[in-house]
């Protein structure tokens, strides 16, 4: 490996992963799965919701809202959390959390049982990536963690790619419910296995939680994605679905004061290491060009992949089934290369990767600009999965670039920044092209999706995809160094 492709930091992992810490991988793996795989199933269910409940698409809005919204509250709090407590403890927490949340949801009645549903599963969910990301760079060793990294890429590929395709058949045949219904009895044995099985990993330190942290997390992480979520959920037909622009510029105000004065208090607490979310990760510039460069593919990615349903259904007059039989390929292509792009990850380093990733992912989001009404099937097919392809070849590298960068002791604060940067990024994006897609259709006296709004709103993805292309040459694979290595960020 070429020195100039590498940033050389201290290690503290053993060589080689034991029998026991591989099965607590493949615990967390399996955990990770099934919440994905609930994520995934539910974005297809919101219209048949709408039917079902007899409530309104602003009302429906909620249940994803309300997800969003708590995910971005717990997952800046996850870094703290993973230091407080034991491997075994999280876990436990969030899967019991996460079951809660499912069994609530089935035997649901009505909407508004079935929103505080969906606030317990997004409490589980969002501490159980942080703790996968963490166990992992804390516990393999830096020459195999592209290898463990492309196993991650298996779940979070194969997850959406079984999700859309198993909600539709199970909305056509059983029902809304059953939704839930599917993903129970998986959760609850993973519950199971994992309080048999499961051990801890790492250490911990006590530390009394800072609540003024807290409630400025929420208030700044909650205010923005509140906000996003608005405009993403009402696009140019605010004022139609109740939402007003005081109502946005409240948000987003709240957000803003809330995250700099969260900031400001985490840079006097890390002094003394007490704070919430320690931000000296970001002295390392290889974290931090890493997590600018997920955020920028996360924001194009995420505002993309909406955009895709909205299209075949409405544009195409596609079933939900249907849409989920186009994406598969694209998903399952980018699963089963995973564990090839993390071992070319061990090899050769990032640029190998990251280059070809961010050219063949800006350019198909280029093509898919020129997408229409006449477009062929078998087009969109192509398109999304030499997408999913670029994005494997991103998503890997990255992931382990900018935790490698870091110290040992500030991994579980760096895999929060990861998880709140992709969550605030992905909606943004959705915000930004489903309200430039709704814009151009009003403008044109359209009411609901177009082609043109579409078209519009692609273009606006490619250009954010752009600097994608700089940040590949910027990132580098830190060494695998040895113990007590003096750090070069």
């Amino acid at each position: 490996m070429a020195a100039t492709d590498t940033v050389r930091i201290p290690q503290t992992t053993a060589p080689g992963v034991s029998p026991q810490q591989s099965r607590v991988i493949w615990l967390l793996l399996i955990a990770a799965f099934v919440a994905i795989l609930n994520e995934t199933t539910m974005g297809v269910a919101i219209p048949h919701l709408i039917v079902g409940l007899g409530i309104t698409a602003v009302a429906a809005q909620w249940l994803t809202t309300a997800f969003m919204l708590t995910m971005a509250v717990v997952i800046p709090i996850s870094g703290f959390l993973l230091q407080r407590f034991t491997t075994r403890q999280i876990f436990l927490t969030a899967m019991t959390l996460f079951c809660a949340g499912t069994l609530v949801a089935f035997l649901s009645p009505g909407f508004e049982l079935l929103v505080a549903a969906r606030v317990i599963q997004a409490s589980g969910t969002a501490i159980m990536m942080p703790l996968l990301m963490t166990t992992i760079i804390t516990i393999v060793p830096p020459a195999q963690r592209g290898r463990m990294m492309g196993r991650v890429s298996i779940v979070i590929s194969l997850a959406p790619a079984i999700g859309p395709t198993m909600s539709g058949l199970i909305l056509d045949s059983l029902g809304w419910h059953w939704i839930f219904g599917i993903v129970l009895p998986i959760a609850i044995v993973a519950l199971l296995i994992g309080a048999r099985w499961i051990t801890n990993l790492g250490d911990t330190r006590h530390a009394p939680i800072d609540i003024p942290s807290v409630i400025l997390s929420a208030f700044g992480f909650g205010g923005l994605v509140f906000g996003l979520s608005q405009i993403g959920g009402h696009g140019a037909d605010a004022a139609a679905a109740g939402a007003s622009t005081a109502t946005l510029v409240i948000a987003f105000v709240v957000g803003g004061v809330g995250l700099l004065m969260f900031g400001w208090r985490q840079l006097r607490l890390q002094r003394a290491d007490k704070a919430l979310l320690d931000l000296r990760v970001f002295r390392s510039a290889n974290f931090s060009l890493s997590v600018a460069q997920l955020g920028v593919m996360s924001l194009a990615f995420f505002g993309v992949i909406t955009l895709l349903p909205l299209y075949l259904q409405n544009v195409r007059e596609v079933s939900a089934l249907e849409t989920g039989l186009i994406v598969l390929p694209g998903s399952l292509a980018m699963g089963f290369a995973g564990p090839v792009i993390g071992r070319i990850y061990d090899r050769w380093g990032t640029r190998v990767l990251l280059i070809p990733g961010a050219v063949v992912t800006s350019a198909m989001l280029w093509l898919y600009t020129t997408v229409g009404p006449d477009t062929a099937v078998w087009e969109i097919v192509v398109l999304q999965t030499v997408l999913s392809l670029g994005l494997a070849l991103s998503f890997t590298p990255l992931f382990t670039a900018s935790l490698g960068s870091l110290e040992p002791r500030l991994y579980s604060y760096g895999s929060a920044v990861v998880g709140t940067i992709q969550q605030v990024a992905g909606a943004a994006g959705i915000a930004l092209l489903v309200t430039i897609m709704s814009s151009v259709g009003a403008a044109a006296g359209a009411d609901g999706v177009t082609a043109d709004g579409i078209r519009v709103a692609f273009v606006v993805g490619a250009i954010i995809s752009l600097p994608l292309i700089v940040g590949a040459i910027l990132i580098r694979k830190p060494a695998d160094a040895p113990e007590g290595a003096p750090a070069v960020h």
